[in-house]
């Protein structure tokens, strides 16, 4: 008897040792928007071996039974920065809100191979902004923000306040906007409407420099910007967001989202409203135009069996511009698309979409309250893509089919059509870990000119240690459109416009070399880019004719230096400076003139810290653009002479503080134009600026404040 209470009490014993040695560990995962972070690796640093991963909420348990007074929990996902914290007490609850690696290097991005790719692995420059860096700018639209992180563009004025691009030398109708892959429809003055580019649910933003005719065609003869949409990870989302600036400028929206099982859904609304802002100096226009839009989107996705995805989307925009006491200008858009993806294999899957996209322009006169269409762009569009693994290799091929229909007041009949196919292959070689090589080629045909052109691609990749060089040449080729070949359009009976159909399609040979360094905390990148333009087309003013006419102008080059060197510390400071050169050669007595400043740069400093109920970030960032030297026309009445013009240089800073107050309330405070910088004289690109200004945003993720 007395030798079965011993071993009782030393078993009772060693339980109670055992229990009062066990440490238990639960909380969540998430990101800075509040998505759960499934699958994220949760550790205990001094017992190898102990740890577990996160579920689909996010959510983590651990349980330790050793006897140690401190224990240390790690948590690392692949793109984002890896926390850790030390624990005394038996049970703890701890939530980790994890930042982005300032680096992106893990990121995947698919728009510079159209297959998915981690960044540092991609053999084509790619530049990435995430979420995290679009919430922090505080934007209002695309302009603001590729000007805050990229350096040698720049979103300007042309005629009647229409909004143009410059990317290091190229137009509006050479960079190819995308969303989630797809084209847009309508353009005003060789530029898509910017503000459709809703900014709100975006998941990141992806930017590929130079010639990508050979995957995306015409107009990507200069680059892509590719927007992509954040897809619905929890049962159920709803965010409401508000933001107001001192020029009374207001933007409101609300997302809706919701999964369940093989279905989820995404609503998205937002309305923006801009006053009247009259400027304090003497310029090229003296007021910005006024005005409000509404955009809506919808997206579903449907998984019937593991291997096949169904998706389709819906949205409308519509845009009222107060440019006149009397006329409104509107605009709108009718979007809608279907695609599926089905995984044949395991190596091997095919996509197929359709795509239509209508954009209108009209007047509403408001004596008689009469809405006027003068402007109608519709597409349809169907794509194929098959996709093929072979070990770490890749197979792409695939076509494209659109029917672009355009009526407008510029054409004499009202209406054009124009078809066009083409046909694309690319294979991803990685013949070692060190060494990728990815080449492709493209077939186009557009039916009008019955035209016919090939754009190749070669891009290499070669690492060593901690250093990635690569190198690429691509050909770049942009169709004459509809509008340039047969436009017959009075200017305000000051002249005519006249369109060309014998146009020679633009075409370029693009070459890049970069060297990029990282380790550990910093990254440096430097690239030289080379670009030689045959047939660029512009107008030019014909006597005969009394007007200008479309025509194809002599070669241009474009060459220049893109530097990058950035930073990020454990302790939340992080750091990048940005740099381009850009150099135009255009031939004397060519019509074309220069408006791409050849000096510029962004500078971005940050510092952040999250606790487990608060967090807030400080960002400090600043633009620098040099003068420019161009020519201008002497008067409205003379074309052919002009006069030598310079556009001052001038600095933009902004300082941008996000909190993190509560469970799913971010509250963001800016200060753009800190320094109170006022241009002299207003030209088209010069700042639209009036002086400092204010802005205050609230975002509230419902989800997360009433969620589990």
């Amino acid at each position: 008897m007395f030798f079965r209470v011993i071993i009782f009490f030393i078993l009772f014993c060693g339980f109670s040792l055992l229990t009062f040695a066990q440490v238990i560990v639960r909380g969540n995962v998430c990101d800075t928007n509040g998505e759960a972070l499934v699958g994220a690796t949760v550790i205990v640093r001094e017992v190898p071996g102990k740890g577990t991963v996160t579920d689909e909420d996010g959510n983590y348990l651990l349980s330790v039974k050793e006897k140690r007074e401190v224990y240390t929990i790690e948590v690392s996902y692949i793109g984002y920065m890896t926390q850790h914290r030390r624990l005394r007490k038996k049970e703890n609850r701890e939530d980790f809100v994890m930042k982005e690696e300032g680096m992106n290097l893990e990121t995947v991005v698919v728009t510079g191979t159209r297959t998915p790719k981690l960044l540092k692995e991609a053999p084509i420059i790619t530049r990435v902004i995430t979420s995290e860096d679009i919430s922090r700018v505080n934007a209002t639209h695309i302009g603001q923000l590729l000007e805050t992180e990229l350096p040698g563009i720049e979103f300007s004025y042309s005629m009647d306040q229409q909004v143009s691009l410059n990317l290091q030398g190229f137009g509006g109708n050479s960079i190819l906007f995308l969303v989630d892959g797809e084209r847009l429809a309508g353009e005003t003055l060789d530029n898509i409407d910017y503000n459709r580019l809703n900014l709100d649910n975006v998941e990141r933003i992806e930017i590929v420099k130079g010639a990508a005719s050979s995957l995306y065609g015409s107009n990507a003869v200069g680059g892509v910007v590719n927007i992509i949409s954040k897809e619905v990870k929890k049962p159920w989302t709803v965010n409401l967001n508000g933001r107001y600036n001192t020029n009374n400028e207001q933007v409101y929206g609300g997302s809706v989202g919701f999964k369940l099982k093989e279905f989820s859904s995404q609503t998205h609304v937002q309305y923006a409203f801009s006053d009247f802002l009259s400027l304090k100096n003497d310029g090229d226009y003296s007021v910005i135009y006024g005005g409000y839009n509404w955009n809506f989107k919808e997206n579903i996705t449907y998984q019937p069996i593991e291997r096949l995805k169904l998706t389709a989307r819906a949205g409308y925009f519509f845009r009222q511009r107060d440019s006149k006491p009397d006329i409104k200008d509107r605009y709108r858009d009718f979007s809608g698309g279907l695609k599926g993806v089905y995984d044949i294999k395991d190596n091997q899957n095919i996509e197929i979409a359709y795509g239509f996209d209508q954009y209108d322009k009209s007047n509403y006169i408001l004596i008689g309250e009469n809405d006027v269409r003068e402007y109608s762009n519709v597409q349809h569009s169907v794509r194929t893509v098959y996709s093929l693994n072979i070990g770490k290799n890749n197979i792409i091929v695939g076509g494209d089919y659109l029917r672009d229909y355009l009526m407008t007041y510029q054409f004499e009949d009202g209406s054009k059509m124009q078809h066009t196919a083409d046909a694309f292959a690319q294979f991803d070689w990685n013949p070692s870990k060190s060494f990728n090589i990815i080449n492709g080629i493209r077939f186009d045909y557009f039916s009008d000119r019955k035209l016919f052109h090939v754009s190749p691609k070669l891009g290499l990749m070669y690492k060593i240690n901690n250093c990635s060089l690569r190198g690429s040449y691509a050909g770049g080729f942009r169709a004459p459109t509809l509008k340039e070949m047969y436009m017959s359009f009075d200017m305000a009976n000051i002249f005519m416009i006249y369109g060309n159909p014998d146009l020679k399609p633009e075409q370029s040979h693009n070459l890049s070399v970069s060297a990029e360094y990282t380790k550990s905390r910093y990254n440096v990148t430097l690239t030289g880019f080379y670009n030689l333009v045959d047939n660029r087309i512009t107008t030019v003013w014909n006597a005969a004719r009394k007007g200008m006419v479309y025509t194809n102008m002599a070669q241009l080059k474009v060459s220049g230096v893109d530097a990058n060197v950035s930073a990020r510390y454990p302790c939340g400071l992080s750091a990048r400076v940005s740099y381009t050169f850009t150099h135009e050669k255009i031939r004397k007595g060519e019509p074309l003139t220069t408006q791409t400043r050849p000096h510029s740069a962004t500078i971005k400093l940050d510092y952040g810290k999250d606790w487990k109920n608060y967090g807030f970030n400080a960002m400090i960032t600043g633009r620098v653009l040099s003068k420019v030297d161009t020519d201008v026309y002497t008067s409205l009445t003379n074309y052919e002479e002009t006069v030598r013009q310079t556009y001052p240089g001038y600095t933009i800073w902004k300082l941008n503080i996000s909190q993190r107050i509560w469970k799913g309330i971010n509250l963001n405070l800016a200060v753009d134009n800190l320094f109170n910088y006022v241009p002299d004289y207003y030209y088209s690109n010069s700042p639209s600026t009036v002086g400092t200004s204010f802005t205050m945003g609230l975002s509230v993720d419902m989800d997360r404040m009433f969620g589990k």
